[in-house]
């Protein structure tokens, strides 16, 4: 099955709904800079903040991939969007720290959004284009970057509460277009009941896939959220100049996305992240040390790392699961999103305890070794992709 148009609609559809509500959940981040003056957080409270919405939007990416296997894409995505809305429009009036924790965990739900997207999205494509399409559909985390320059900038121009309001405002637009047009793909046998979801879970290759995501999609969203803060604080910048930086960092890890696929496609999942796991450590390495110019590389060094081994990755979920694609989506986005959760929290208080984030910088780069380790010993062949219902 080559991409039709109808595929090639569909994908549309499913990649700008995640970058919108991607772009809800990273007005968060890229706003934290002017509420941390607000309100005079410490380190630790600005890094509990932006790690809170992460934890739902981690966790919740399992049952909701488990609940786009039974449903489908299409009606589980339309509600996704609709509770994003909420929070966008909740944060705009957030006055006092428990209503930033409150609804920044509400807001969380656009980041769990993804699992449905894959969900939605594979079941248009062939094993041989299902890593060009989920890496196209993950290029969706342009939204973060949209969030990470727009929302500063817009909150200058007309108002705090627009740096939020105004992407819940286009992802209503959006919801209108995909309720409309989105359609589910032919589904293969029956669907599956609870128990039988929860099989591919068990098995040892599902936990691998998570280890991995939980570094490449987790050191995406901890980078992500934290970047504008580094700027700040390391280099003095501006929100505005921050967020501009961040947004670079955030189109350079999601242009590679796709590219990770399709090399993925070509040489397989495995041989990309042979490459990913070392490039992201040396890189690391060069953020550790406290000047601009090196910063700089490192930053970009990783997020063109960790955004191939992004594509990569999810090109080996449906070739080892293809029955189940959005249930081990759901865990393995969950440890990805898990891996946005901790690293702002742990470097918070490295930051609090030593006067720098040299040590966090140092653990991610060794983190990335035990990954190759991991990928060395559990070297297996590639099953072949399996085939998939055909379309009409």
């Amino acid at each position: 099955m080559e991409s039709s148009p109808s595929a090639r609609f569909q994908l549309v559809l499913g990649t700008g709904a995640f970058a919108l509500c991607f772009a809800v959940f990273g007005s968060l981040s890229a706003m934290m800079p002017i509420l941390s003056r607000q309100m005079h957080l410490t380190s630790v409270e600005k890094s509990i903040a932006v790690a809170v919405p992460v934890l739902l939007g981690s966790l919740g990416r399992i049952p909701l991939g488990m609940l786009t296997d039974r449903l489908g894409g299409r009606a589980v995505f339309t509600a996704v969007m609709a509770l994003t809305i909420i929070p966008a429009f909740l944060m705009g009036g957030v006055h006092t720290y428990s209503h930033l924790l409150a609804y920044g965990f509400l807001i969380g739900i656009g980041l769990a959004s993804f699992s449905v997207g894959v969900g939605f999205v594979n079941g248009w494509y062939s094993a041989s284009r299902q890593g060009f399409a989920l890496g196209v559909y993950g290029a969706g985390n342009i939204g973060q970057s949209l969030a990470a320059f727009g929302a500063p900038v817009i909150a200058a121009a007309v108002g705090f509460r627009w740096g939020f309001r105004t992407f819940g405002v286009l992802l209503a637009i959006w919801l209108v277009i995909f309720v409309v047009g989105a359609r589910n793909a032919p589904r293969c046998g029956t669907v599956k009941s609870f128990s039988e979801n929860l099989r591919p879970l068990r098995e040892l290759r599902s936990w691998v896939l998570s280890l991995y995501y939980f570094l490449t999609f987790g050191g995406f969203v901890a980078m992500a959220i934290y970047l504008p803060i580094f700027f700040t604080e390391m280099f003095h910048l501006t929100p505005q100049d921050a967020g501009l930086r961040t947004a670079g960092f955030v189109v350079l890890a999601t242009a590679m996305r796709p590219v990770g696929g399709v090399l993925a496609d070509k040489f397989g999942g495995s041989r990309i992240l042979y490459w990913v796991f070392p490039l992201a450590g040396i890189m690391a390495l060069f953020m550790a040390w406290p000047l601009m110019i090196t910063f700089t590389a490192g930053a970009l060094g990783v997020a063109a790392a960790i955004g191939l081994g992004n594509g990569a990755v999810f090109k080996l979920v449906p070739e080892y699961f293809p029955q189940s694609v959005g249930s081990v989506t759901g865990l393995v986005g969950a440890a990805g999103g898990l891996g946005g959760f901790f690293p702002p929290l742990v470097l918070g208080v490295v930051r609090q305890q030593t006067g720098s984030f040299v040590a966090g910088f140092i653990m991610l780069s060794v983190f990335c070794l035990i990954c190759l380790g991991v990928l060395i010993s559990t070297r297996k062949a590639v099953p072949a992709g399996l085939a998939i219902c055909e379309t009409q």
